[in-house]
């Protein structure tokens, strides 16, 4: 699934706002939740197979935590985006400001 696709859900995207702040269990994020935890379960795997979370095991307890190469992924395509944008507008800028004679 893709990183656009993963983000599409509001339940996925408070997820990446919670991690956001700070690394977190799989149960703390659970209890933030009114949904059962096999349901956040599929949210994360989600969010994991997209590349936006990494998970660490320890003992019972799975620690995920925001993925910076998922992240970075997406930076890199909001500056692509910007740049096409910008650039559109300033063909649209000069247009306008031309002077009426040309």
């Amino acid at each position: 699934m893709d990183r656009f696709t993963a983000l599409a859900d509001p339940t996925r995207r408070r997820i990446v706002e919670m991690l956001g702040q700070r690394a977190m269990a799989a149960g703390e994020i659970t209890a933030q939740f009114g949904m059962s935890a096999p349901a956040i379960s599929q949210h994360l795997k989600v969010l994991k197979e997209a590349g936006l979370v990494s998970v660490e095991v320890s003992g019972q307890r799975r620690i995920y935590r925001l993925d910076p190469n998922g992240l970075d992924a997406f930076d890199a395509w909001v500056r692509q985006v910007r740049g096409f944008w910008n650039a559109g507008l300033d063909r649209l800028e000069r247009e306008l400001t031309k002077p009426e004679d040309e």
